[in-house]
C-alpha cells in the first residue's frame, strides 16, 4: 500500500533500532508517561463521578425532587395540590409535609434538627426512608401518640434509643396571660433510620403530620407538597408548572437549588483534580519533546541526505511530526484501555490490597458504602483522550520545526 514519503520515513524511524539507546528509553518514557496520565485521570474522575452519584442518590432517598410551598404562610389546599400534581404524567408521587426547625433534648446536650411532619401512608410515594429503618417502622407514627423517628447520628448525639423520650422545642412562640414561651412537647422515640448521608442522619427527625399540626396550631395547613418525579432533571419545570396550575402565591424549589453549594463544591473539586492530574500527561508530553529533540540531533546526517534528495523542509517537518504523534497515539490508546480496565476492576484491586495488608480502606461505618462507586462517562474519556493527543501534537511542533531548519551543507560538514 502506497504511503506518503514523510509518513513512510516517520514509521521507519519509529520501528528502527537506534544507535543511541538513551533516545529509545526517553521515547518509551514518553509513551509510559502519557499512558499513566490518561489512565490515572480516567480512573480518578470516574471514581469521583461515582461518589457524586452516590451522594446525590443517598440525599434524594430522604428528600424530594421538588417542592411547592405556601408563600410565607401555611398551604391549606394541599389535597387539591396533591391531586393536581398526580395528574401530571411526569410526577411519580406527591405527599404533604411540614418543616420546622427545633431543638431536641434527650440524655445529652441539646441538638438542633429539622423536624418533619409526614403522613406514613403517603411518605413512601416520595422517599425510601421507610426502607432505611434500623429500628422500628414508619407506621409507628400514629396521630395523637406523639411518636418520633430519629436519624442514626442524631439519636447517637442525643444518647437515646427506641422507647426513650425526647423534648422537642420549636421556634414558634406561644403566649399566655403573663409570658411568651417557645412550644415544647415530649415525644417518644419509636424508630431510628440511616440513609447513609451524614447531613440527613444527623439533622432529620420525623413525626406524624397531625401531631406537628397540633404542636404548631396550624389547623389543617401544611408547609407544602413534595414531589417525586420519573426524571429528576425535570424537577424545576414540574414544580413551576404545578405552581402555575394552582394559581396562587407559591414558592418552589428543587433538589438542585436546595443543595446548590454541595453540588457546586463537588463539581469544583472534580474540576481541580482533573486539572492537577492533567500535569501527568503534560510531563509525558515534555518527555516527548526531549526525545524528539534528541532524535533530530541524532539524525542530522539523514535529514541532510533527505534534503539533498529533494525532500522539502515541510516534508522533513512532517517526518518527525508523524513519529511524535504516533508516540502520543500509542500512549493515549494504552492509557484509555488501562484506565477503563483499572476503573472496572478497582474494587477487586482494593479488596486484594485489604486482604494482603490487613487494612480497611473504606470503612462501612464511616462511608456507608461496601464497595467503591464509579461512573465511566464516555464523554469524559473522549475529552481526556483528545487532551492527551493535543498535547502530544503540540509537543512535536518544536522538534519538527528544528529539523526542518537543518542546512544540508552544515550537517554534512563533519560526516
Amino acid at each position: 500500500m502506497f504511503k506518503p514519503i514523510p509518513v513512510a520515513i516517520g514509521l521507519r524511524y519509529l520501528r528502527a533500532k537506534r544507535r543511541n539507546g538513551f533516545i529509545s528509553f526517553i521515547s518509551l518514557a514518553s509513551v509510559v508517561g502519557i499512558a499513566l496520565g490518561v489512565m490515572i485521570l480516567i480512573t480518578t474522575l470516574s471514581v469521583m463521578s461515582g461518589f457524586q452519584r452516590e451522594i446525590r442518590d443517598r440525599l434524594l432517598q430522604a428528600t424530594a425532587h421538588a417542592t411547592v410551598m405556601g408563600a410565607g404562610e401555611a398551604m391549606h389546599d394541599w389535597p387539591h395540590a396533591t391531586r393536581i400534581a398526580m395528574d401530571d404524567p411526569r410526577v411519580a408521587g406527591a405527599a404533604p409535609f411540614i418543616h420546622v426547625q427545633a431543638m431536641l433534648t434527650g440524655n445529652a446536650d441539646p441538638q438542633g434538627a429539622l423536624v418533619t411532619g409526614i403522613l406514613p401512608g403517603e411518605e413512601p410515594k416520595v422517599s425510601v426512608i421507610g426502607d432505611k429503618m434500623k429500628a422500628g417502622t414508619l407506621d409507628s407514627l400514629k396521630p395523637g401518640e406523639f411518636h418520633i423517628l430519629l436519624g442514626q447520628e442524631l439519636a447517637a448525639w442525643l444518647r437515646v434509643g427506641v422507647g426513650d423520650s425526647v423534648m422537642v422545642t420549636t421556634s414558634e412562640l406561644q403566649s399566655t396571660a403573663f409570658t411568651v414561651s417557645p412550644r415544647i412537647k415530649r415525644f417518644t422515640v419509636t424508630g431510628i433510620f440511616a440513609v447513609g448521608h451524614n447531613d440527613v442522619d444527623r439533622n432529620l427527625a420525623l413525626v406524624h403530620m397531625g401531631d406537628l399540626q397540633r404542636v404548631l396550631r396550624m389547623g389543617e395547613g401544611v408547609t407544602g407538597v413534595r414531589l417525586k418525579l420519573h426524571d429528576m432533571y425535570q424537577s424545576w419545570d414540574v414544580a413551576r408548572d404545578l405552581a402555575l396550575r394552582l394559581q396562587g402565591p407559591y414558592r418552589i424549589s428543587d433538589w438542585t437549588s436546595e443543595n446548590a453549594n454541595l453540588y457546586h463544591s463537588l463539581k469544583m473539586e472534580k474540576t481541580v483534580m482533573g486539572i492537577l492530574l492533567s500535569f501527568i500527561i503534560l510531563m509525558g508530553a515534555f518527555s516527548l519533546v526531549n526525545s524528539q529533540v534528541m532524535l533530530v540531533t541524532d539524525k542530522q546526517a539523514d535529514i541532510a541526505i533527505l534534503r539533498t534528495l529533494g525532500l522539502t523542509p515541510r516534508g522533513v517537518m512532517q517526518v518527525f511530526m508523524v513519529q511524535g504523534v504516533l508516540i502520543g497515539v500509542m500512549g493515549t490508546v494504552l492509557g484509555v484501555i488501562g484506565g477503563i480496565l483499572l476503573t472496572i476492576n478497582l474494587e477487586y484491586i482494593l479488596a486484594a490490597i485489604e486482604a494482603v495488608f490487613k487494612v480497611t480502606l473504606l470503612p462501612a461505618d464511616v462511608y456507608y458504602i461496601t464497595g467503591l462507586p464509579y461512573e465511566l462517562d464516555a464523554g469524559e474519556v473522549v475529552v481526556i483522550a483528545a487532551v492527551a493527543l493535543t498535547m502530544s501534537f503540540l509537543a512535536t511542533l518544536y522538534p519538527a520545526w528544528r529539523a526542518a531548519r537543518t542546512q544540508p551543507a552544515e550537517a554534512l560538514r563533519y560526516e
